[in-house]
């Protein structure tokens, strides 16, 4: 069930309307009916895997209760051996298979079946989230729940269950503890990241991928130079748009329940470093990698800060899928952070001039790595990178309208940062009417500058 349907938007009306009315007049089904909605949202995709979800749930609760309570490190690594052995069984076996059955075919075994696995969705957040609630019950930064109810609506709650925000449950729980005010809905914010979202999502991102970045990756070598670069620059700014439009809604469709779910982009094409990048991009993953492998694995040494950065970095990868596309993508930041330390690259530099140089490397670095992260593997990231120079190719890609979608793209960046709250402000003035008039028509818009179809959101896939 994607966010820009029809069906959703029904899922989605039915569920508002119930959730606050039991808040109001029968608060105590109000959760046991918040869970019944996230697994019907999540059956969509998957009856069975809503079951498999539900026994993560209760694992995750169990085990931040008894380590937790004890504070006993035993539970806590069999609570995270468990979940991360959940995650290796449907994400990863299959990428083993091949790399261990192409070695013994080599040496004459002859070819073996694989595992048929089916990828459920959203595994990768909501197991991250499971080891974030495991850790800081153990920690004392959670309260342990006594009852599962609450852990399994955190971990199973629709707006962010199949691609983020990674919520930490200090963050959530509490909320959980404290029926949300029906007069403190912030329905102008909401409305103006739905909205922002479904801009983005369904009029630049989708164009961009079928006008340019999904013909270009699929066979470089009929393309030009001009058709590669465009392709390379739209890829950043499609995944940008399309991941950025997800966590919007997702907070945007939360906040319309009464829930407050933490930031997940902050313009992340103005960094002037690799390390800012990270502070604004995918947020709630880059700081779950921070605190929970860089930190607590690692310890934050700065003697081996440089392993320590570029083994976080690709786990940070291989957390995006099994393919070593990922793992060389990981790889990428992890060395590129490594040497910006070295060279000590964290002061923002005075002149201009140099802020601009910064700017260059850093975002040349970020579309490259998008290069080797869309790329179907390692041939395909050669061709693009030799289709640069191919200047005999023709350039048949390459529209005015796909250029000012790029640009329109990238203007997200170049905004002032509190644009939406001065929006939001002005909007708050309008009577409800004009202002559910407003909507209405930008909803219209929307829906027919964006294609037929709505394709799934590209983070799905992890």
């Amino acid at each position: 069930m994607l966010f820009p349907t029809g069906i959703f938007a029904i899922f989605f009306a039915l569920v508002f309307l119930g959730h606050w009315s039991l808040v109001r007049f029968r608060p105590a089904f109000d959760r046991p009916f918040l869970l019944a909605a996230n697994l019907v949202f999540y059956a969509f995709w998957s009856l069975e895997f809503c079951a498999a979800l539900l026994l993560v749930g209760l694992w995750t609760w169990g085990i931040g209760l008894l380590a937790g309570r004890r504070r006993s490190r035993p539970w806590l690594w069999l609570g995270i051996a468990g979940a991360l052995a959940w995650l290796f069984y449907f994400k990863y076996a299959n990428f083993f298979l091949v790399e261990v059955l192409a070695r013994l075919d080599g040496l004459g075994l002859g070819p073996m079946p694989l595992l048929d696995i089916v990828l459920p969705v959203g595994i990768s957040f909501y197991v991250f989230q499971a080891i974030s609630y495991m850790v800081d019950a153990h920690e004392g930064a959670a309260e342990p729940e006594p009852s599962p109810l609450n852990v399994l609506v955190y971990l199973t709650f629709f707006p962010h269950l199949a691609a983020g925000p990674i919520v930490r449950a200090a963050h959530f729980l509490p909320q959980l503890h404290t029926p949300p005010d029906r007069f403190r809905i912030p329905v102008v914010m909401a409305c103006i990241l739905i909205l922002g979202g479904l801009f983005k999502k369904m009029v630049i991102a989708s164009e961009l991928a079928t006008g340019i970045v999904d013909p270009v990756f699929r066979d470089p070598s009929a393309h030009g130079a001009l058709d590669i670069l465009l392709a390379a620059y739209g890829y950043s700014i499609q995944i940008f748009c399309d991941f950025s439009a997800y966590s919007d809604m997702a907070i945007g469709f939360a906040a319309l329940l009464g829930y407050h779910f933490p930031k997940n982009f902050d313009q992340p094409f103005r960094a002037l470093s690799l390390s800012e990048f990270w502070r604004r991009w995918h947020i709630s993953l880059s700081s779950w990698l921070r605190d929970y492998v860089y930190i607590r694995c690692f310890g934050g040494n700065r003697r081996r800060a440089g392993f320590a950065l570029m083994a976080t970095m690709v786990l940070g990868g291989i957390w995006h899928g099994a393919a070593w596309n990922f793992v060389l993508w990981g790889l990428l930041h992890g060395v590129a952070l490594w040497v910006e330390r070295a060279l000590g690259g964290k002061a923002t530099p005075a002149g201009r001039g140099a802020r601009l140089l910064r700017w260059v490397i850093t975002f040349h670095i970020v579309v490259i790595g998008f290069v080797l992260f869309r790329a179907h593997d390692l041939a395909g990231f050669g061709a693009m990178l030799g289709g640069v120079f191919n200047l005999d190719a023709p350039n048949e890609s390459v529209t005015w309208r796909l250029l000012a979608l790029a640009l329109l793209g990238l203007s997200f960046h170049v905004w002032p940062a509190d644009l939406r709250q001065r929006i939001e402000a002005l909007l708050r003035r309008l009577p409800p009417v004009l202002l559910g008039l407003l909507v209405g028509v930008a909803l219209l818009l929307i829906l027919l500058a964006g294609p037929e179809g709505v394709a799934p959101f590209i983070y799905f896939q992890f």
